[in-house]
C-alpha cells in the first residue's frame, strides 16, 4: 500500500464522489444508463490503482456516504455492494506482487497477482454482491413469475389479441426466473472488468501505475478451477427454486469470465494471420447477433486455463506484497 497523504487522500475523496453522482445519474431513464452504473466503478479503479488501497478505500467509504445523502442508504449499500467494494478489490488485487524468486523465477524481479485470478476474483465478487442484492430486494421465482405477468399485462395492453396459454406463460415464468440473473451477473462482470481495463490504461498513461502494462490476450484466462465453479452452477440451474436462481446466477458471471478468456484465446491465436482482422470482426458481430457464438466462444474460453504471470525489474522504488500467487 502506498503512503496514506493529503494527496491520497482527496484523490479517495473526489473518486468517491465521482462515483456516487455516476450512479445516481444512472437512475435516469435511459439505455446508457447501466453503462452509467458501471462506470461508477472507474473513479475507484483509478484512485485504487494510481494512490493505492488507502485511496480506494477512502473513495468507497466517500461514493457510499455521499450516495445515502443525496438518494438513500439502501441505494448506498446497494452500489457499496456491486459496484464500490468489487472495484476497490480489484485495484488492491492488481496492486500485489512479490519476489519472483519466491515462485522460482529470477532474483532481481517482481511477480505480479495473476490477470486469471483477478477475472475469477471479480466473478466471484458480481455473484456474491448480486446474491446479497437479490436478498435485499427479495428476489425469488415467485416475484419474476409477477415480473412476467405485469410484462404480460403490457403487451396485451398494446396488442389486444396478445393471449398465450397456460403452458407459453408457465414457459415465460420459467425462463425469465433462470435468466434475469444469468443476463444481470454476465453483463455486470463484462462491464467492471472493462472499467477496470479503462483505469489500468488510463493510471498507466498517467505515469502513476504500478502494474506493468501486459500482453491480455496472452494473460486474460480463468483460473483452472474455475471450470468446477461453473459445472456447479450449471447443475443448481435444474434444481429450481432458490438453488436455480444462485446456479444461474453463477452460470452467468462465471460463463462471462470464459468468454473474456475465449476472446483472448481467440486474439492470441489469430497473431500473425492474414485474415485475422475479418475474423475477429466476424466473432464479435456473431456475437452481437446470435446466442451460439456465444457458447462457441465460452467453450474456447474453458479450455484453456493457463495462468501468465508479468515480470517486471524490482525498483528500489517499488513496494511490494507479498501473496501467494
Amino acid at each position: 500500500m502506498k503512503n496514506l497523504d493529503w494527496t491520497s487522500i482527496a484523490t479517495g475523496l473526489v473518486a468517491g464522489v465521482t462515483a456516487a453522482l455516476l450512479s445516481l445519474s444512472a437512475n435516469v431513464q435511459s439505455v446508457l444508463s447501466i453503462v452509467l452504473f458501471a462506470a461508477s466503478a472507474l473513479p475507484i479503479l483509478i484512485a485504487g490503482l494510481g494512490w493505492g488501497n488507502a485511496s480506494a478505500l477512502i473513495a468507497v467509504i466517500a461514493g457510499g456516504c455521499v450516495a445515502a445523502a443525496l438518494a438513500s442508504s439502501h441505494f448506498a449499500l446497494m452500489i457499496v455492494i456491486i459496484t464500490l467494494i468489487p472495484a476497490g478489490w480489484l485495484s488492491n488485487l492488481a496492486n500485489l506482487a512479490r519476489p519472483a524468486s519466491e515462485i522460482g523465477g529470477p532474483k532481481d524481479a517482481l511477480a505480479w497477482y495473476p490477470m486469471s485470478n483477478i477475472l475469477t476474483h471479480l466473478a466471484i465478487m458480481v455473484t456474491l454482491g448480486l446474491i446479497a442484492v437479490g436478498w435485499i430486494v427479495g428476489y425469488s421465482s415467485a416475484l419474476a413469475s409477477q415480473m412476467v405477468e405485469v410484462m404480460i399485462a403490457v403487451l396485451q395492453e398494446q396488442e389486444p389479441l396478445y393471449n398465450p396459454d397456460a403452458a407459453t406463460v408457465a414457459q415465460m415464468k420459467a425462463m425469465f426466473g433462470l435468466g434475469l440473473p444469468l443476463v444481470q451477473g454476465a453483463l455486470w462482470v463484462l462491464l467492471l472488468f472493462a472499467a477496470f481495463y479503462i483505469a489500468s490504461a488510463i493510471v498507466r498513461l498517467s505515469g502513476k501505475g504500478l502494474r506493468p502494462r501486459e500482453d491480455m490476450p496472452m494473460a486474460v484466462r480463468m483460473h483452472r478451477n474455475a471450470v468446477f465453479v461453473f459445472l456447479g452452477g450449471l447443475i443448481l440451474c435444474f434444481l429450481g427454486g432458490l438453488p436455480g436462481i444462485i446456479g444461474a446466477l453463477v452460470c452467468g458471471t462465471f460463463g462471462a469470465g470464459f468468454v473474456l478468456s475465449g476472446f483472448a484465446i481467440l486474439h492470441y491465436r489469430t497473431r500473425g494471420k492474414p485474415w485475422r482482422l475479418a475474423a475477429l470482426w466476424l466473432a464479435y458481430a456473431s456475437v452481437i447477433l446470435l446466442a451460439l457464438p456465444v457458447l462457441l466462444i465460452l467453450i474456447l474460453g474453458l479450455t484453456d486455463t493457463r495462468r501468465t504471470i508479468a515480470l517486471t525489474p524490482a525498483g528500489p522504488k517499488t513496494e511490494t506484497k507479498s501473496n501467494n500467487i
